[in-house]
């Protein structure tokens, strides 16, 4: 059973894409299921249609447990259908992709109007500027909203430390303004782990297991 938490904008108007920067300071040490990711609802005058995820992985099922995804789930709870990757994919999981990225390196990540069906997610290694088109997700709406980040686990709250870094959270708004949240609001899942805690610095805003918490639920940490 995972637990999970988060970082939402403070980003009102409407969004056409929405982008924000990753580095894995202290990556895990454990055989265990570790997620990075940035979420946005797919909406439109008619509601949601549901949302989407894109972030890196520590995954024991991939090689060196390196790993992308990019998916999601329909309002309904019914996993979002998309295209083939043209990354391969060591357990055959057409949401989670092989990707190898490195600790202490910045990538990019980017959701944006696909210019075939859909949503579509890429990954830019900010050192190198190689982009990655993970694939497409087939979902309806006109914009997104909603945006968050998060950290999701699969370990035990004993298990040593881990710290992630996000930084240069930007959106595109509709009429192409960029957008750049004031703060994020801090949010621990009730049942997850006492030990987790978000910080920030001129670096970022970071999510860290293993660490004594100093910043409570509900507080607003500036980006």
């Amino acid at each position: 059973m995972g637990f999970s938490f988060h970082l939402f904008w403070d980003l009102a108007p409407p969004a056409r894409e929405v982008m924000v920067t990753l580095e894995v300071l202290e990556p895990p040490s454990v055989d265990r299921l570790y997620f990075w990711a940035m979420q946005a609802s797919f909406l439109d005058g008619s509601g949601s249609h549901g949302a989407g995820h894109l972030g890196l992985q520590w995954n024991p099922r991939f090689p060196d447990h390196q790993a992308v995804n990019w998916g999601g789930y329909a309002t309904e709870g019914a996993i979002l259908p998309g295209s083939s990757s043209t990354l391969p994919s060591t357990p055959g999981d057409p949401n989670t992709r092989d990707l190898p990225w490195l600790p202490g390196r910045r990538y990019r990540l980017r959701i944006y109007p696909s210019p075939e069906i859909g949503w579509r997610g890429e990954v830019t290694d900010v050192e190198t500027g190689v982009v990655t088109v993970v694939r497409d997700l087939h979902a309806g709406g006109a914009y997104l909203g909603h945006v968050m980040v998060w950290t999701e686990l699969f370990c035990e709250c004993s298990n040593p430390r881990s710290v992630v870094a996000w930084s240069a959270p930007v959106a595109i708004g509709l009429d192409g303004e960029q957008l750049v949240p004031r703060a994020f609001r801090v949010n621990y899942q009730a049942n997850g782990c006492p030990n987790t805690n978000v910080y920030s610095d001129e670096g970022g805003v970071y999510q860290a297991t293993a660490s004594e918490r100093t910043t409570p639920q509900g507080s607003l940490v500036a980006t």
